[in-house]
């Protein structure tokens, strides 16, 4: 492909102990989109690291074979800098691609630092916020906007650059209905300007009518390429077998949500109760008071816009803010906050917040004793193996899972789940259904936060919509 802007040929990535990328082939035009695609391990996130140049010159550990030129340049031999200005990356968790407290400080500081004039950078910025309608993100502060807004501000930050490439790495992953399709829109955009997109996902079907070519990786290597109409139209069977979630809008269930119930005065004589519960920050509540009832061996699904304040109520439940509103009961016994702490068990959207042994097994061994128990729940998390591997060594689908175990093992009444399945691939997001309703099946009230529609059609036994 003599135009392509992007070039791997016979790419491979090593580690002193295991093979990350063999014999990747992959070229990439302008005004293409293609999609990396394939299970949480798969060497997804690699490729875009080789593309980016994050490989190898920001992964300690990892050396790259092979021919690689982007935008005519060899990440591995060229400067940082000279490849930035040509490259813009979107990553999963926008928060780290933040240098700024504010938005507009944001949108100019990849000009600011490759040297730009003041004027172009003013330029640039009024014509990335007009085309891609983020008026409503100037002046504002980064910290306290909704995760769907974070990642728009990311992308218009990367835009304002101008890269001729964009590399998207499980950009959806916590997203909501709304700022997916803003997503989509900002793609789209950059697509009709001749740019080239590589994006890595779990999350397709927002890609249906952008992708060119689907790449299927499967143990470091591509295993099928496929065209836009074969991507899009495979059948359920192909995809499962493939490890795909759906790869069009059609594919996806249709969830039958309702608002959060009004709750009767008095608490369940056996599960959880909550009752004009929200959280507090700043003497103002950051989400309508909530009343809701969870039996045991339930699975109750909340949804709701990013911004809606659904974190912010499980972080509350499980006694991690301190200021709140309401009450919450156990069996009709009242829960302070303290005891809130020792009877919930949470598995964080970040879960790098919450990993904090050496080892796998040792991160286990903080909620349970019974080695027996632990070895049995990694297995069923696909964990088996890594029980020597630093927590923070994981890939993003083992973190998740590695927290996910901990909880099964802590043993705890009340199980909290904010995005389970951000990052998995499609068994893995099936598997991690299974185990909340192994959960739920052993009595706990199992609260699940989530814009997973296939996670929540499969297992809640109800699911509520927060009011925006």
């Amino acid at each position: 492909m003599l135009d392509a802007v992007a070039i791997l040929r016979d790419v491979g990535c090593t580690t002193q102990n295991a093979t990350l990328l063999e014999d990747v082939d992959l070229s990439v035009a302008p005004g293409e989109c293609v999609c990396l695609c394939g299970p949480s391990g798969s060497g997804k996130t690699t490729v875009t690291k080789v593309i980016n140049g994050l490989i190898p010159s920001f992964e300690i550990g990892i050396e790259r074979t092979g021919n690689v030129e982007v935008c005519g340049l060899d990440p591995a031999a060229c400067k940082t800098y000279e490849l930035a200005g040509k490259v813009g990356s979107v990553f999963q968790n926008p928060k780290s691609q933040f240098y700024h407290l504010t938005s507009d400080d944001e949108l100019a500081f990849g000009l600011e630092n490759a040297g730009a004039d003041a004027n172009l950078i003013e330029a640039r910025r009024a014509k990335v916020v007009a085309e891609m309608g983020i008026e409503h993100l100037l002046g504002r502060n980064v910290s306290k906007m909704s995760g769907g807004e974070k990642q728009a501000l990311v992308f218009a930050s990367v835009a304002i650059a101008d890269p001729k490439v964009y590399v998207l790495d499980e950009p959806t992953a916590n997203l909501d209905g709304k700022a997916v399709c803003t997503l989509h829109d900002q793609i789209a955009h950059v697509l009709s300007q001749g740019k080239a997109v590589i994006v890595a996902e779990h999350r397709l079907a927002f890609l249906s009518d952008l992708v060119t070519r689907a790449c299927l990786l499967e143990n470091g290597r591509i295993k099928r390429t496929m065209t836009a109409s074969e991507f899009t139209m495979l059948a359920d069977e192909q995809r499962s077998a493939m490890g795909l979630r759906a790869t069009n809008p059609s594919q996806e269930p249709q969830l039958s949500i309702s608002p959060v119930p009004s709750a009767d005065a008095h608490p369940l004589s056996a599960g959880l109760s909550v009752r004009g519960f929200a959280t507090i920050r700043k003497k103002a509540a950051v989400s309508a008071p909530i009343s809701l009832d969870v039996k045991p061996g339930e699975i109750v699904g909340i949804v709701g816009a990013n911004g809606s304040g659904k974190t912010s109520l499980l972080r509350g439940l499980a006694g991690l803010e301190k200021h709140t509103e309401g009450v919450v009961f156990l069996n009709g016994e009242p829960l302070t906050r303290r005891r809130r702490i020792k009877t919930c068990s949470m598995v964080m959207q970040d879960v790098n917040h919450q990993l904090f042994a050496d080892s796998v097994l040792n991160e286990c061994e903080l909620a349970c004793e019974n080695e027996v128990q632990i070895r049995e729940t990694l297995a069923l998390l696909d964990l088996v193996g890594l029980e020597e591997r630093h927590p923070l060594a994981l890939s993003g689908g083992q973190k998740q899972r590695l927290a996910i175990a901990v909880a099964m093992l802590s043993g705890r009444p009340i199980a909290l789940f904010d995005e389970p399945t951000s990052g998995l691939d499609f068994r893995h997001m099936v598997e991690t259904s299974e185990l909340l309703g192994r959960l739920a099946a052993e009595g706990a009230c199992v609260v699940v936060v989530s814009h997973d529609t296939e996670l929540l059609a499969r297992c809640c036994t109800r699911i509520h919509e927060l009011a925006p």
